[in-house]
This record gives structure tokens, C-alpha cells and sequence, in this order.
């Protein structure tokens, strides 16, 4: 590999990129908020005037674009077009797997290698360069994308082929989104019965209620330092987007007849979250939520007593 192009260069395409740039690769970039090409700049990554400028020439062209549609619309709108046969394009956008499984099929069509790649591990993982990517290839593809994304990663699985990474990606955010919820109902809960934060992290995070939602992202302050919730929920994954998520994973609930009630209802009131002000904060600000809607009751304490 000698260039990859990467198109989308947001809170996650950003630091990944900029990570590539570390390790020696030459990179072009492109993004359609011009703040975000000052940023790239910054940090070495040779901006392009289009997108389609960036893809000429390059041997793997990355996206890490809004939804399905910004994908397709791209590929369809000139970047296939761009690229020298045989280019590798990997998609690291989170979309539906219907969508991921036919900007691959576009992109086979006009002579191309495609993978499905989406990731977790939030922008934290993007900038430490240890994200988990979810790959969905054939095996000649996945063994020419891996060393890329090892570049920017540091769990690389291949969950089978065309669209499947999307589908692990669906399924992990279901999993997620409803663990956000519950743990901020166990703390409210424990702030009503007299719990202290801090003793029932201690509890939950080493014994049968220990989650990534708990030991990561906890969503009150003090017992994780580098959670949101030590910053006002400044976000890290956005209400917004686990809305989008839970969306997809609610589109495919609907198409294959999962009886996944516990995803739905949290797509429900990730979405009610979004709509407000929870859409621009970490998706761990549900807790607060959870307190609005919570009656008063008389075991409630303060706020003093609940970081004790």
C-alpha cells in the first residue's frame, strides 16, 4: 500500500486517520466541513478540494461517513468511477446491512475489492488506536485489509462475509444501548435506597452485573476518572448516534421477526433522548433521564451522599 484515501474525517475518522499518518502511510483526505480539513491538515493528512480528487490513484480508498445512504450516494456519485481497478474500498460508516451488502455489490461491479469494517470503541479507541473492527469479506479481502487496520485498531475480527460486519456491529450496539439503560436504572435505583456510587461500583464492576457500561462508561462520576460523566457527558458516542444505531438494529428486528423486545424498547428511549439535548451528549446522560422521570421517593438522598 502506498496511498489510502479517507473520506470522512469527523470525531472518528479524524484520530483514525491520523493514526495512519503516524505509522507512515501516505494519506488524502477529505471532508465536506471545512473545519474538519483544517484539523486534518494539522495533523499531516495531505487534504484534497473533492472526494474524488483523493480516490484517484489511491490503493485503498476508506469511508467513514453519517449513514447508508451518504455511502451509496458516494460511491454511485464518481468515487468508484475515480479509483484504478482493483481498488480496495472498506467502509467503515455503521449502516444497515442491506446498504453494506450493496455498496459492495456496486463496487464489484465496477471492478473493485470491497469490505464492510465498522468499529467500537468509540472516539477514545479511535485515538488510542485500539479499536475493535467487525469485518464482513471474503478471505483474500479480509487478509489485504487487516494490516490497514491494524494500523488503527487493536481487535480485527472477521465475522464472515459481505454485510456481516454490519451485523455484529447491529448486534453489539443492541447489547450496549439496553446495558447503558439498566446501569443507570441500578444507579438511580441505588441513589433511592441510600447507595453510595461508589459502593455499588465496587460491588457491580467485580461480581455478575460487570459491563463495559459500568467499568468504562459509568454514568455517574467519581468511580471511572476518564467516563463522561466526569465531563458533564461531553460526548464520546453520541445520544444521536446510538439512536441512529438502535435504529438499524430495529430495522432488522423488523425483517428477520426477532422477538427482541428489550432492543426495541431501548431504541424508544434512546430516541426520545436524541430529540433533546441528549442527542449532542454521551448516550451515558440517559441517566439522567432515568432520574426526571423518577418519582420522589422518601429513601432519595443527596447529591453529596450519592458521591460518598
Amino acid at each position: 500500500m502506498t496511498v489510502l484515501a479517507f473520506l470522512g474525517l469527523g470525531h472518528m475518522g479524524a484520530p483514525m486517520a491520523a493514526n495512519l499518518v503516524r505509522a507512515g502511510v501516505d494519506v488524502r483526505g477529505f471532508d465536506v466541513v471545512p473545519a474538519a480539513l483544517d484539523a486534518a491538515t494539522a495533523a499531516g493528512i495531505r487534504v484534497t478540494e473533492s472526494a474524488t480528487e483523493a480516490v484517484r490513484g489511491a490503493d485503498v480508498v476508506l469511508t467513514m461517513l453519517p449513514s447508508g445512504r451518504h455511502v451509496l450516494e458516494a460511491y454511485r456519485g464518481g468515487l468508484l468511477g475515480a479509483a484504478a481497478p482493483g481498488t480496495l474500498f472498506v467502509d467503515c460508516s455503521t449502516v444497515a446491512v442491506d446498504d453494506a451488502r450493496e455498496a459492495a455489490a456496486l463496487a464489484v461491479a465496477a471492478g473493485h475489492r470491497a469490505v464492510d469494517a465498522p468499529v467500537s470503541g468509540g472516539v477514545v479507541g479511535a485515538t488510542a488506536a485500539t479499536l475493535t473492527f467487525m469485518v464482513g469479506a471474503g478471505d483474500a479481502e479480509f487478509a489485504a485489509v487487516r494490516p490497514v487496520l491494524e494500523l488503527m485498531g487493536s481487535r480485527i475480527v472477521h465475522c464472515g462475509g459481505s454485510g456481516l460486519g454490519q451485523a455484529a456491529k447491529v448486534c453489539n450496539n443492541m447489547i450496549l444501548g439496553v446495558s447503558q439503560i439498566v446501569v443507570g436504572e441500578a444507579f438511580v435505583l441505588g441513589e433511592r435506597l441510600g447507595l453510595a456510587h461508589q459502593a455499588l461500583f465496587e460491588v457491580a464492576s467485580g461480581a455478575s452485573g460487570q459491563c463495559w457500561a459500568l467499568t468504562t462508561n459509568c454514568p455517574v462520576p467519581g468511580p471511572v476518572p476518564t467516563s463522561p460523566a466526569n465531563r458533564d457527558y461531553a460526548a464520546g458516542f453520541a445520544g444521536a448516534l446510538m439512536s441512529k444505531d438502535l435504529g438499524l438494529a430495529e430495522e432488522a428486528i423488523h425483517v428477520t421477526g426477532v422477538d427482541a423486545q428489550l432492543g426495541l424498547l431501548a431504541r424508544r428511549i434512546y430516541a426520545d433522548y436524541a430529540a433533546g439535548d441528549g442527542g449532542s451528549r454521551d448516550f451515558s446522560g440517559i441517566i439522567e433521564e432515568i432520574r426526571s422521570r423518577s418519582a420522589i421517593g422518601s429513601a432519595s438522598v443527596t447529591t453529596e451522599e450519592r458521591g460518598a
